[in-house]
């Protein structure tokens, strides 16, 4: 299949990119996880990946294409994971502002959510970009099936926070679009890695003021075009290597 023959064919790629390169970070976990695309106006049609398919074998022509709004969707053949339904179908019907939601169980990220503080304290330049951005879930009330979906979405209504550390369980990152949210998730797990390494010392951490921290994050928000050359460049290393993703 080609791009004349299947819809929104650009965000099947960068979503299928965007799998691809979970797996090569190691933030996938078996056949569960998801990330989503919003492709409509209110957001509440999106692609999503196929349930209990590898990251490493998606390719753009294999993900779904969902409708929050169309109560048979649980009972189509290709019938998308029930979890991945409840969570981010729930947050395109509510929040049309996250127009891509990558969720994942990456260890460091992981490892912060597990942590009876989950804060993550302005300690160098990339914890810094998340000061103030960060919403922590401490109600973690079992399965992301619908129930536990809408509770989710009703915790991501400040569009000026795009990362739920979802306590107990993993991290959920959105953004505008998957170059923007993949590029948001990498630097949250960089962030979570460094704190995480950083308590491991047992020695006393250098936090930096409130007033610098809000100072660095918004610079970061105003940097030209950073998520998308990064994303470029992630493609590009993609295509050099021969991968099929954009098949």
């Amino acid at each position: 299949m080609t791009q004349n023959n299947i819809q929104h064919w650009d965000g099947r790629v960068d979503l299928a990119a965007a799998f691809r390169w979970a797996v090569r970070f190691n933030w996938h976990e078996a056949v569960a996880n998801h990330f989503s695309l919003a492709v409509n106006e209110d957001g509440t049609q999106f692609l999503m990946n196929p349930n209990q398919w590898h990251f490493s074998r998606i390719k753009a022509s294999d993900i779904l294409l969902l409708d929050a709004h169309d109560p048979q969707s649980m009972k189509r053949p290709d019938a998308p994971d029930p979890t991945a339904w409840g969570l981010h179908g729930g947050i395109h019907k509510h929040c049309r502002h996250a127009r891509c939601v990558m969720h994942v169980h990456s260890i460091f990220a992981t490892v912060l959510a597990s942590l009876a503080d989950s804060r993550l304290p302005p300690i160098d330049q990339n914890c810094a970009t998340f000061f103030n951005r960060v919403v922590i879930d401490d109600e973690y009330g079992g399965l992301a099936f619908e129930e536990e979906g809408e509770r989710c979405a009703a915790l991501l209504t400040d569009p000026a926070k795009k990362v739920m550390v979802m306590g107990n369980h993993g991290v959920l990152v959105i953004g505008d679009s998957v170059a923007d949210t993949f590029n948001r998730l990498y630097y949250f797990e960089r962030s979570a890695e460094t704190y995480i390494r950083a308590l491991q010392t047992g020695q006393p951490l250098r936090i930096l003021s409130d007033e610098v921290a809000e100072k660095t994050a918004k610079e970061l928000e105003d940097y030209p075009d950073q998520a998308d050359k990064h994303f470029r460049e992630l493609r590009a290393i993609l295509d050099q290597d021969g991968s099929d993703y954009a098949t």
